[in-house]
């Protein structure tokens, strides 16, 4: 397994197949690519999971983080985000969040995040914010 950044553009199949893949490649861009750290796991020669963040002052957002299903339950999804948290905190960044799909709750308590706020759809999908501080 190999943790590396990588482009915008490298993230879009990824997130297109795993998450939207009923929706058009387009539906999986977020408007604030350019502006976001993208981070990519690779076994081998595949780019197994793709996770991307986006730093606003003393917080960051993670965005977009999906797994390929042949590489789900491996700890690549962990492993990228114990490299995204070290990450984090040798920037700076006090505070990390996300809009977690209700159903992956579990996977970031795992990390100390906890849910803030009441639970949300985008379309037909349920979602809470989950956070947590890092300093």
């Amino acid at each position: 397994m190999r943790i590396t950044e990588i482009s915008a553009e490298l993230t879009l199949p990824v997130r297109h197949q795993v998450l939207w893949p009923n929706e058009s490649i387009e539906f999986c861009r977020v408007p604030d690519d350019a502006d976001g750290l993208h981070f990519g796991v690779y076994e081998g020669e595949v780019l197994a999971c793709v996770a991307s963040v986006f730093i606003m002052g003393e917080q960051a957002r993670l965005r977009k983080f999906a797994t390929l299903p042949a590489y789900q339950g491996r700890g690549i999804g962990s492993a990228v985000i114990e490299h995204i948290l070290a990450d984090l905190k040798n920037k700076g960044v006090g505070y990390f969040w996300c809009d977690a799909r209700e159903s992956a709750g579990g996977f970031y308590h795992r990390f100390g995040m906890a849910q803030e706020g009441e639970r949300f759809y985008k379309g037909e999908v349920p979602y809470f914010k989950m956070a947590m501080r890092l300093d």
